[in-house]
């Protein structure tokens, strides 16, 4: 992933601007820290901030056709870039080797519906200047985050970035483009590409489960992310969800090199390097020492054979990390914060390895119910609303916290649960599937999927445990429970001591919309505004608010479930 700035239309002496947009780009180089580059096409200026993974020696953007009218700046990956290069009805001539270039040859040939035929992660800006045209997009989920600002000193000027800090100085109205969602200059409206049949809430699906086709649409979308000609790794905290990807990741990528052995050749670049899948898989957790993650983790490489990297760190270090940890995530939502610090944390490590990729395990709670107050839902149709609510708004949250929270180093996380594919076969099951019981815990279909049992039943030739059971059918930690109890009590504790009460209770006329209810939540709504003072920054802020109509805590962690096996002995205050 990479970092992109886009300026339409902008009303002024472009090249002296040009300054100033390299500056505001600048704010993204820690998503892009391998080049930059800028190209001013009339009144219009396109920035990039590049992270090279597909594409290394000749992927450098923004992207130009050969004849110069088309400008592209991307930020993602388009995992079928080769199978959409093939069908192109008219040859084309690329300038480069990276696997978004295929996005401009297209375009020439479907217009906006582009968007459509892609697979992938991706924000992207696309400017045709024999038109004086400009397309927008973003992907269907939402995975890759992107803004777009206005000024109303120059109401036709529109700004696009890849992170709210480019365009906090310019613009005073800030919001977050829409997953899903292209929009067009040249009809002037942002319209909805991505419509699934299950994303009708009114439609309940039917479909039973089909294990073998669950677990192969999961597999595929893990070795489609496998894209890559520099190191990866996973991410590993020794919950069902990671540990699943990882599991995967070392079959697929074992796979590959037996492949490719068997055809006399050296193991693919695109495979993770020779080096890496000659030795073995990379792994990465994080937490306190002590915690629950850690020892789950270990447990998973030791049975995987990862070469395994355990990190640990100390409350202090995390509260000293939460100023930038919010900057980096323009956001104060509480459940975001609690758990991106230590991913924040552990990614700073992991890019120093070496690795510049990483597959994470986003996603899974929400396809399949998987957060513990799931169990509170009264009924499948109400598991399945909250499901598709939950999906819909992913790119405000977990989507949010793995992107920023991963490229603050310059670190790419992709995230297989979140395939397009894999999301129409899991989101078509009957919700009654996904209900929690005395028989049934949360997430009980993708880890039956993956059992060595129903291997067997579906006759699977390699019916090699995926997992150890005690992983395969661990409870459910969220991942700011899992680095660590004292983690989430430490931050209460520290927002005590911060936050007065006089000035707690004075909260609402401080922030008369949004207000803060507790003082951790008032406390990082402080530190927002340190870094994004503007009003027009916090109307891009969404915050989960936890469904206390089921009769849950209006606490967001896991822990605070009474379902959860080290629950609270008592609600937090």
């Amino acid at each position: 992933m990479c970092g992109i700035l886009a300026i339409y239309h902008y009303q002024g002496d472009v090249q002296a601007f040009r300054p100033h947009a390299l500056q505001l780009s600048k704010k993204l180089r820690h998503r892009g820290p391998d080049w930059s580059g800028c190209v001013v096409k009339g009144n219009n200026v396109f920035c990039h901030e590049r992270l090279a993974i597909v594409g290394v020696d000749s992927g450098a953007q923004p992207l130009t056709s050969v004849d110069e009218t088309l400008v592209l700046c991307v930020n993602g990956e388009i995992y079928n870039h080769k199978a959409l290069e093939q069908s192109l009805q008219t040859p084309a001539a690329f300038k480069t080797h990276s696997d978004c270039e295929v996005i401009m040859h297209l375009y020439r040939e479907a217009g906006v519906d582009t968007v459509k035929q892609l697979d992938g992660m991706f924000s992207f800006v696309l400017y045709d200047a024999t038109q004086d045209r400009l397309i927008a997009a973003r992907d269907p989920v939402g995975i890759t985050t992107l803004y777009r600002g206005y000024d109303s000193r120059h109401p036709d000027t529109v700004y696009f970035a890849s992170e709210l800090k480019a365009l906090s100085e310019d613009c005073d109205r800030i919001e977050a483009f829409p997953p899903g969602h292209v929009f067009d200059s040249a009809t002037g409206q942002t319209t909805r590409y991505y419509e699934p049949a299950w994303f009708d809430p009114q439609v309940i699906p039917t479909a039973p489960v089909d294990y073998a086709r669950l677990r192969g649409s999961l597999v595929q979308a893990v070795n489609k992310r496998l894209m890559s000609e520099v190191p990866y790794g996973v991410l590993l905290s020794g919950g069902l969800d990671s540990s699943l990807i990882a599991s995967i990741a070392v079959r697929e990528t074992a796979k590959r090199a037996r492949e490719a052995a068997a055809a006399g050749s050296p193991a693919p670049v695109e495979a993770g390097g020779a080096d890496q899948v000659v030795r073995r898989l990379h792994s990465f957790s994080v937490g306190l020492p002590g915690s629950p993650d850690l020892a789950a983790a270990a447990q998973v490489a030791k049975f995987l054979g990862t070469a395994h990297h355990s990190f640990t760190f100390t409350p202090q270090e995390g509260h000293d990390a939460l100023q930038d940890v919010i900057y980096h995530l323009e956001t104060y939502d509480v459940t975001t914060v609690r758990a991106s610090t230590p991913m924040y944390l552990l990614s700073r490590k992991v890019k120093a390895t070496g690795v510049k990729m990483v597959l994470s395990g986003e996603g899974s709670d929400e396809i399949f119910g998987g957060y513990l107050y799931f169990h509170y839902a009264p009924s499948a149709d109400d598991l399945h609303r909250e499901t598709l609510t939950r999906v819909k708004n992913l790119h405000t949250s977990d989507c949010l916290r793995a992107n920023k929270s991963t490229m603050a180093w310059g670190l790419e996380a992709r995230v297989p649960f979140l395939d397009r594919d894999f999301l129409e076969v899991a989101m078509s099951v009957d919700p009654q599937t996904k209900l929690c019981d005395a028989e049934h815990m949360e997430k009980y279909i993708i880890r039956r999927a993956f059992d060595a049992e129903q291997l067997k039943e579906d006759g699977e030739t390699d019916t090699t445990p995926y997992l150890p059971d005690s992983i395969l059918w661990r409870q459910k930690e969220q991942f700011s429970d899992g680095v660590g109890y004292s983690w989430i009590d430490s931050l209460r504790d520290l927002a005590e001591v911060k936050v007065s009460d006089a000035e707690f209770t004075d909260r609402a006329t401080r922030w008369p919309e949004d207000t803060p209810s507790t003082k951790e939540a008032y406390y990082y709504r402080h530190l927002f505004e340190l870094s994004f003072p503007q009003p027009a920054c916090a109307q891009s802020v969404v915050r989960w608010i936890p469904r206390t109509d089921w009769g849950c805590s209006d606490d967001p962690s896991g822990r605070a479930q009474k379902i959860h096996s080290a629950a609270y002995k008592a609600p937090p205050q």
